[in-house]
């Protein structure tokens, strides 16, 4: 697991001391906030006195808030930096406690800003008392007609957790009860198979082995296939409940309303990408050709086509590149990131003792937004993850220095596209450098297969989400045979002709864990589409470009996603993103196709 904490140089963690400069000042806050939120009940039954009221206990509501988040982010990122710190864990406990209390507190609010009446609210919302509110209230009163009367939400609200329970046997039944055994690997050694080891097993390049892997795993989904259908079920039954207690058309309605996205989106996604699966097809041969197989199975598509390549750069080269890759996006740009991850300490670089795996980045308003990485010399996909996370975090920068408090936080269907943006720049930054084909034909498979997972799978999996909704909406049953129907019929729709289909695959609707959350797969789709469509006139120098991708970074949460888009020159409502997607996704395959055959 590497060093412990102590022993990583200072340079190479990051620097808690923007967000406080010791854990006393941590502490005085806290308690600040323990003394000062049960003044919250001086306003109960007042919020609609008057506009100068609201706009008292909303500033009010701020403060704490404001608060709050920084306290919560230096206690999680302490966390993140050692979870097995009991001091650390502690802090967690004791905010996460905090916030139920003041959640609790404050629950009368929203509920007060309902009741207002429609006339009065409209004298209340032109008044300069509430210049700064008018986006968070609009966000408040649109949701009007699909909240309750008091004693159906309180019945709401103490179901929801029982409502919730399919989530938790899901979980506990995929990560805890079920066990896929051991297999031996391609050097004779034996390892277990588990749901995070499974990936590595279909990267193997011995073809037995991934076809070994594949039918042990989906045996043990098979023994338990008749649980997860109840499961998923389950799942779809409380989202329909839901949508139909809070008055919404459909449970696809009610997870688009809070984004204000209108269902056109999503269906023209799914036409969208059905219209253009030739060159999915054209790529699945292409595979099946360089793999030297004589047909294509599904555990063969995770396989690298070219095989490993051998590179070495310190997180420094991993930092030169990415910031001479966004150097498109100028000055102002360039200079703040370089500032962050050289003097200000935003990164935490390398993998230590207790470190949360994997990487992230993560903001508070008027703080640094910190990225945490397990960067490894060797590994050349972490040059993308932080030139991933890298775009999260100006995101939040650019939205911080612009937008109030309450209107700087984006929603997470614009959240995808800062971040595959800056993807999309290492990409053409490294293509345009790299003299050696062995490595231009490992960034282009790597693109390739970036956008066949986000772009092809995320929408096949959208589109099956909809089905089973509409089945259950119609009153029709939800079985294992119904699950596994729907999903055949679409691994025959978005698979090719000469791809065999093996009857394991059908059991894959019941194992993705996005489908127990359902309707949030489609914006990896839109996000990545998007962050295409706004890349390509920066890329290509076209004026104006640049100023309009960094309005949509400092937009924030101040309008909602598809007015931010269409501001940066990204219309979703029409089906030119996605498709400027897709053929992308194909100039790129006729170049693989040339490098490699």
């Amino acid at each position: 697991m590497g060093a412990t904490r102590s022993e990583i140089p200072e340079s190479d963690k990051w620097d808690l001391s923007h967000l406080f400069i010791d854990v006393g000042k941590w502490q005085e806050d806290l308690a600040w906030l323990q003394r000062t939120y049960p003044k919250f009940q001086e306003w109960k039954s007042k919020v609609g006195e008057s506009a100068q009221t609201l706009a008292a206990v909303l500033a009010f509501e701020k403060s704490l808030e404001q608060k709050m988040e920084r306290v919560y982010h230096y206690a999680s990122l302490q966390l993140a930096e050692d979870g097995t710190n009991n001091e650390y864990l502690a802090r967690v406990g004791q905010v996460q406690n905090l916030l139920t209390r003041i959640g609790e507190a404050a629950a009368f609010i929203v509920p007060e800003i309902m009741a207002i009446d429609d006339e009065k609210f409209a004298r209340f919302i032109v008044d300069p008392a509430l210049k700064d509110w008018r986006i968070k209230l609009h966000k408040i009163r649109r949701m009007k007609p699909h909240v309750l009367s008091e004693p159906e939400e309180r019945l709401l609200a103490l179901g929801s957790v029982a409502l919730s329970g399919y989530d938790d046997t899901f979980s506990q039944l995929t990560d805890v009860d079920m066990k896929f055994g051991v297999l031996m690997d391609e050097t004779g050694r034996e390892r277990p198979l588990t749901q995070s080891s499974f990936s590595s097993f279909l990267v193997k390049r011995d073809p037995e082995l991934r076809k070994r892997a594949f039918h042990q795993f989906y045996t043990e989904f098979r023994d338990h296939e008749y649980t997860l259908a109840a499961s998923l079920a389950y799942s779809v039954k409380a989202d329909v409940f839901r949508a139909r207690a809070r008055r919404y058309s459909s449970a696809l309605e009610a997870a688009l309303f809070p984004d204000d996205m209108p269902i056109a989106v999503y269906d023209g996604l799914i036409q969208s990408v059905r219209a253009n699966l030739k060159p999915l097809f054209r790529y699945f041969d292409l595979r099946r050709r360089v793999l030297g197989l004589d047909e294509l199975h599904h555990y063969d598509t995770y396989i690298p086509l070219v095989s490993e390549i051998e590179t070495c750069f310190t997180f420094d080269h991993a930092v030169e590149m990415v910031l001479a890759a966004l150097a498109p996006l100028g000055k102002e740009y360039v200079d703040a990131l370089t500032e962050g991850l050289r003097s200000k300490r935003w990164c935490d670089r390398y993998e230590s003792k207790g470190k949360r795996s994997g990487a992230f980045s993560s903001g508070s308003y008027g703080a640094p937004p910190y990225i945490l990485m397990n960067y490894k010399e060797d590994v050349f996909a972490d040059v993308y993850t932080l030139a991933h996370e890298t775009g999260h975090s100006m995101h939040s920068w650019f939205s911080q220095n612009a937008q109030l408090f309450q209107d700087y936080e984006y929603p997470i269907f614009l959240a995808e596209v800062a971040s595959t943006f800056n993807e999309e720049l290492l990409t053409r930054h490294l293509l345009q450098t790299t003299t050696d084909s062995k490595m231009r034909a490992y960034i282009i498979n790597r693109q390739i297969d970036d956008l066949r997972g986000t772009v092809f799978r995320q929408t096949m999996f959208a589109e099956f989400e909809k089905i089973i909704h509409a089945v259950e909406e119609r009153g029709d049953a939800l079985t294992l045979a119904v699950f596994k129907s729907e999903y055949h019929k679409l691994l025959e729709t978005y698979f090719a002709e000469n791809f065999v289909l093996d009857p394991e695959l059908d059991l894959e609707c019941v194992r993705i864990p996005h489908f127990y959350h359902a309707f949030y797969v489609y914006k990896y789709a839109t996000g990545i589409s998007a962050a295409v469509a706004l890349s390509q006139p920066v890329l290509s120098g076209e004026s104006g470009s640049v100023d309009a991708y960094l309005n949509f970074l400092r937009s924030g949460g101040s309008k909602f996603p598809l007015e931010t888009l269409k501001a940066a020159g990204v219309d979703m409502t029409t089906p030119a993103p996605i498709e400027s997607t897709l053929r992308l996704f194909e100039r790129r395959l006729a170049e693989l196709e040339e490098l490699l055959l």
